[in-house]
């Protein structure tokens, strides 16, 4: 008999992309499962709830342990996958107001800490000796860990606890695997693909640009994504128009075409996880240029398939930019070992099911 499982995240995009329809397809022939998250409704599996145009996060976190109550005594799952330390926090006010017994996993994608201290409005920082104690809290208490990297590994460590596994988080490559890598375009290229947000230094990036581009005769820096920091992006292309472009969204082959189309992929990050978009300028065989931060070094080996350079240091961050601009035969050398690098990090969806079910069979007491 599968198990039973509710994953709770904080949001979820319908219809789901094809990737997306994969890994769940697969995990359904491993699990009986349900996900509650915000999100367009798509059907009994996935009982989604809408959110308030305003305050849409703290809605969603106010709401969410009456949700998971309802779904606790309708669905009665053996575990509960809860993406995150907050949502893990919700699950287990959940589980106490139902008076059942189901397993809690925490699901660690990234630092708990960074949400109220790079995401969205700067006044969320007051909120962060709250959050983190909630969080810290959360993960102590949880019946069992998942992380996805070494380093969302070393966090858990941190707090004297032990995973009971890691393996990455699943993500869909077909659209980057289809074709061998195209070689470099002439003309010098970096692209940013990311939210436009503050943990990902969109600002930073902004000012070693404008370091950068009067030194690299006709490179380009393409930027795609959106957030609270567009105008920040928006003032850089209106400095730079000839040197600068910005497209708000693309899809993920189109993502694909615009690797190609690079020498090199920055992410200039203050705070990162695991960066798929790593991942993707690996498969089209594109070197990185990005901060020894969060769990980048665990994918990015300096001087190997990429460049780090230390989080916030905007000369430096300008400096490789420019040697890896400038020089194509860095370029190539570094695009070749990651491309030799992107096997490491792709997981077919028939396997991260089967670790999922096992993670939830060790977690709940059912193997």
């Amino acid at each position: 008999m599968k198990p039973r499982v509710l994953f709770v995240s904080r949001r979820v995009e319908t219809p789901l992309p094809a990737g997306e329809r994969r890994k769940w397809d697969a995990v359904r022939a491993e699990l009986d499962f349900r996900i509650l998250a915000a999100g367009k409704s798509d059907g009994a599996e996935f009982p989604l709830f809408g959110e308030p145009p305003l305050l849409a996060g703290p809605a969603y976190y106010a709401s969410l342990p009456a949700r998971i109550v309802r779904e606790l005594r309708r669905f009665r799952p053996q575990a509960i996958v809860a993406q995150g330390a907050h949502e893990t926090a919700a699950a287990l006010a959940a589980r106490r107001l139902a008076g059942v017994e189901t397993a809690v996993i925490a699901d660690v994608h990234g630092d708990f800490r960074a949400p109220t201290r790079l995401y969205g409005s700067r006044l969320r920082v007051l909120l962060s000796g709250v959050a983190d104690r909630t969080a810290r809290t959360a993960l102590r208490r949880a019946d069992g860990i998942r992380t996805v990297t070494a380093y969302t590994t070393r966090l858990v460590r941190e707090l004297g606890l032990e995973p009971a596994d890691e393996f990455p988080a699943y993500m869909d490559f077909e659209s980057f695997l289809q074709t061998p890598p195209a070689p470099l375009p002439e003309r010098p290229q970096a692209l940013f693909v990311g939210v436009l947000e503050r943990y990902k230094n969109v600002d930073g990036l902004a000012d070693a640009w404008r370091r950068v581009a009067p030194e690299v005769p006709g490179a380009r820096l393409r930027i795609v994504g959106t957030g609270s920091l567009g105008a920040v992006v928006e003032r850089l292309v209106a400095e730079l128009p000839e040197r600068t472009s910005w497209t708000p969204r693309l899809s993920q082959p189109e993502v694909s075409a615009a690797l190609d189309e690079s020498t090199c992929l920055v992410l200039p990050s203050r705070s990162e996880g695991m960066g798929r978009v790593l991942v993707e300028a690996f498969c089209r065989g594109r070197p990185v240029v990005a901060s020894r931060v969060g769990g980048i070094p665990d994918l990015v080996d300096d001087g190997a398939n990429g460049l780090l350079v230390e989080p916030g240091a905007r000369d430096d961050l300008a400096e490789a930019l420019r040697r890896v601009l400038s020089d194509r035969e860095l370029a190539e050398r570094l695009g070749r070992d990651a491309h030799a690098s992107a096997g490491l990090w792709t997981m077919a969806p028939e396997e991260f099911a089967r670790r999922i079910r096992s993670l939830v069979e060790q977690v709940a007491g059912l193997s």
